[in-house]
């Protein structure tokens, strides 16, 4: 055979045994080994951070990175770790559920490295093997059934994504970001912690029960801090809470940022701090406070601290007096504290694990080392019993009751899947979503009366107590529950704060003011400072007219037409309504002016009367003279008609009464002095004037005259009649009642038609002033016209301008004013003969000065 063909059977009988073998994955990097494991039929996982720190190391790139080095042991980790056995313990003794059936358990330190964390899950969930088969890995079950843990919000995320297509449940007693409860993102995850969701709403409402307006925030970066954080300031802005502030750090930030986030606060206004910060991160935080005077603010935490006492003991500089914040309730597990302080299962399968635990717990070494330092050997054989640190510390047995809760949950639905009544069916294959899909329909109560069961979200009840930071004995803190918050009740009945004195910073027992801007009083308005927050504001007296009865109004509010504002702006008072009154002083004068003319002019009416047969009386036209006295009465009493409250009726009746009598008035002036002028006339050869003014064309002249304004009147009454009115824009304290004229046309064409028989009048006695005669009327008649009209042309620019009632005050002073005038020039001199110069009261002297002539 050609060498060529060898070659190419060669080649395809390695193919073929290539082929053949089986393909294997070879694991990269060290395999991880759990800390503490014990073999059952089915297995859990947990996720404890048995130490909180690890050394950072630089890699070269050049080699393989080292095993990473964990440092900080962590006391409170072992316990959530013993609660985890404890409850798988009591499950196994268990005769009503898993009966036949053993947990077992592989828990892992993490670190409080999240890419730990996903690594030591992975490691749940398949095995250490350095080699192993695809298509064996593919199809054999996990390793684990369920996993609990993490603590915190951040790895539970990291490790909720790598497990979620896997469907493996994650139960975690404490991680408690709202970010957690998205399904499509986590649908593996489940809690028995509630979510933030509620707890950043819950501090939301707390801050804003005590009034606490303006805060500083300070958070963890991380998604616990950032995303509780993030849902308390959109709570906070809807309640009206400004945040000054909101810084962020992680415990292992270089100290100049943490000096920086302190910066901030010492610069800050504010004095209140709410908090969401791990426990780790706020020892960090302590620490560097303490070297700054930074006492008499007023902290808001919540359940990651504010009732651990660990923390409570490192606030050496007392920073956290009269804290307050929300914490899951108070729990009680029987049986739990004195598996707790049995440290023996915890030396299952790492001795340097358990050897680092004990030397710390009992501050002791195995091994004394050559250094300085005097250290106290252990022997092993210490007791626990007289040891006082954060292990033998119970305070956190709420969180310990979460873990035993979410252990229980897992068992109860292993329970229902496998069938158990007395006995359990051991064959049926294990599927991790039928385990997610049974634990979140759980539905059970503990030995303890708790009912435990999930929302559709994984999360459960949202109930918390509210704890406040009272000082104790020897300088220890008491966590004294002042209230509760259930988010299940109605949003009104939510939070219930008991009557429990509460003890603030620095031990005040006054609640603390935290705003920006202090509270606007009633009468005031907020006015927004520029370029500052909704809460710092200016106050702002409101506006004339302007009222505002609450405290830090935002607007203030116009008062109704009829009413004014206070002095102090806070309430709306009912106008004053003025008018001219007849109580009121120059109501009274006016009322006294008419009614002395009314009886000068009675007692005028009376002399003439008394002496109507005498020469003077009849030479004036005796029968016109008692009719202009009875019109002269008839205005006296009219300006009567415009005091008091206006009503209807008495708006129609000053003004038409009042035109028509002055307009009678004048008539009857007009008549005489059309007479005087006339009688002068018609004794003038060839002239008989007088016989188209006799008594009959004289009655028929004022009747005519009179007549038209009465139409004029009728018109208006009729078109468009004054009417009662409230002028409410005269004053802006008071409402002037007044009479609205209706048709301004209408007032005036009345008062022309006056005023042009007054010049009309005027005229005629004007020509006729210079008449041959001892008693001539028309230069009397003409004084009178010259102050009657002077009277009503200064009337009209005084009446425009007059406010509010001395308007009418000023039309009641034109009517006496020009009345008087009539009845003083033309009647005061004939009484003055009557009565004192009886002896001129003759024909012979009346025509004696025709006759010398």
């Amino acid at each position: 055979m050609h060498p060529l063909g060898w070659a190419l059977l060669h080649l395809l009988l390695v193919a073929t045994f290539t082929q053949a073998e089986e393909q294997v994955c070879t694991q990269r990097g060290d395999p991880e080994n759990p800390q503490l494991v014990k073999n059952g039929d089915i297995m859990l996982g947990g996720l404890f951070s048995f130490h909180t720190n690890w050394k950072e190391r630089e890699n070269t790139y050049m080699e393989k990175p080292l095993r990473l080095q964990c440092t900080s042991l962590n006391f409170r980790e072992f316990q959530l770790a013993q609660a985890m056995l404890f409850a798988i313990e009591e499950i196994n003794n268990s005769s009503d559920l898993l009966p036949g059936i053993s947990l077992g358990y592989k828990i892992y330190d993490t670190c409080g490295s999240i890419a730990r964390s996903v690594r030591v899950a992975l490691s749940l969930v398949n095995s250490n093997e350095m080699v192993a088969s695809p298509a064996e890995e593919c199809t054999r079950p996990a390793q684990v059934q369920a996993i609990m843990g993490e603590t915190s919000s951040s790895p539970c995320t990291a490790i909720a994504t790598v497990m979620g297509p896997f469907h493996i449940p994650l139960i975690s007693h404490f991680a408690t970001c709202a970010c957690l409860s998205d399904k499509i993102k986590y649908p593996s995850f489940l809690r028995t912690i509630p979510s933030d969701y509620y707890q950043s709403r819950a501090l939301a409402h707390l801050v804003k029960h005590f009034g606490w307006t303006w805060v500083g925030a300070v958070r963890s970066n991380e998604d616990y801090g950032n995303n509780g954080m993030a849902t308390f300031i959109e709570t906070a802005q809807h309640l009206g809470i400004c945040v000054e502030y909101s810084v962020s750090f992680f415990r292992t930030d270089p100290s100049d940022k943490i000096q920086k986030i302190i910066d901030i606060i010492k610069a800050s206004t504010s004095k209140v701090i709410v908090t969401f910060l791990s426990h780790m991160d706020l020892d960090v935080l302590l620490h560097e406070l303490s070297g700054h005077n930074l006492t008499g603010y007023q902290w808001v935490g919540t359940e990651a601290w504010i009732f651990d006492s660990q923390t409570a003991e490192g606030d050496i500089n007392h920073i956290l007096d009269g804290a307050i914040g929300l914490s899951i309730p108070q729990a009680h597990v029987t049986g739990l504290r004195e598996f707790m302080l049995d440290v023996r299962p915890l030396n299952s399968s790492n001795a340097d694990l358990f050897s680092e635990f004990w030397e710390a717990l009992f501050s002791c070494k195995f091994r004394l080392s050559k250094s300085t330092e005097i250290q106290r050997e252990c022997t092993g054989e210490e007791d626990i019993n007289g040891v006082e640190n954060s292990f033998t510390d119970m305070s956190l047995m709420p969180i310990f009751n979460n873990v035993y809760k979410g252990v229980y949950a897992v068992a109860h639905a292993l329970h229902n899947i496998l069938g158990c009544n007395k006995t359990c069916d051991k064959n049926k294959q294990l599927d991790p979503f039928t385990i997610l899909q049974h634990i979140q329909r759980s539905n059970f109560t503990t030995k303890e009366g708790d009912r435990v069961f999930f929302n559709k979200n994984g999360d459960p009840a949202a109930k918390y107590e509210i704890i406040n930071w009272q000082p104790g004995e020897n300088g220890l803190v008491n966590f004294v529950t002042v209230g509760l918050y259930d988010a299940t009740l109605p949003a009104n009945k939510q939070m219930n704060l008991q009557n429990k004195s509460i003890i603030w910073t620095q031990n005040s027992p006054e609640v603390p003011v935290s705003v920006c801007s202090e509270t606007c009083p009633p009468g005031t308005r907020k006015v927004l400072q520029k370029g500052k927050p909704v809460c710092c504001y200016d106050c702002m007296s409101c506006a004339e007219g302007e009222m505002s009865n609450s405290t830090d109004a935002v607007t203030c509010v116009r008062c109704p037409p009829e009413s004014w504002s206070n002095d102090r702006r806070d309430v709306c008072i009912k106008k004053e309504a003025e008018f001219l009154s007849y109580d009121e002083i120059m109501g009274i004068l006016l009322t006294a002016a008419s009614l002395f003319g009314t009886c000068i002019t009675s007692f005028v009416a009376f002399i003439f009367y008394r002496h109507r047969k005498t020469p003077l009386v009849r030479a004036n036209n005796s029968e016109l003279s008692f009719l202009l006295l009875f019109s002269l009465t008839l205005c006296f009493l009219c300006s009567l008609t415009f005091i008091g409250r206006p009503s209807e009726w008495s708006c129609m009746l000053r003004h038409t009464a009042f035109g028509i009598t002055f307009v009678l008035c004048i008539s009857c002036v007009l008549g005489k002095t059309m007479v005087v002028l006339m009688a002068f006339k018609a004794t003038l050869p060839g002239r008989n004037v007088m016989k188209w003014f006799g008594p009959t064309q004289q009655r028929l002249s004022v009747m005519s005259f009179t007549l038209v304004q009465v139409i004029i009147c009728i018109l208006w009454l009729t078109i468009s009649p004054p009417f009662p009115s409230k002028n409410i824009k005269a004053y802006k304290d008071k409402i002037i009642l007044e009479c609205a004229l209706g048709s301004a046309v209408g007032f005036w064409a009345v008062l022309g038609y006056i005023g042009l028989l007054a010049m009309l009048c005027f005229i005629c006695a004007f020509l006729a002033r210079k008449l041959p005669d001892n008693f001539n009327e028309a230069k009397f008649i003409t004084f009178s016209m010259l102050i009657f009209c002077a009277v009503w042309i200064t009337f009209i620019p005084a009446y425009v301008s007059s406010p509010g009632k001395f308007s009418v005050a000023v039309e009641i002073f034109a009517i006496l004013a020009s009345t008087f005038g009539l009845l003083i020039c033309i009647f005061i001199p004939k009484c003055y003969v009557m009565l004192l110069k009886p002896d001129r009261n003759t024909k012979k002297h009346i025509m004696g000065k025709g006759a010398s002539k």
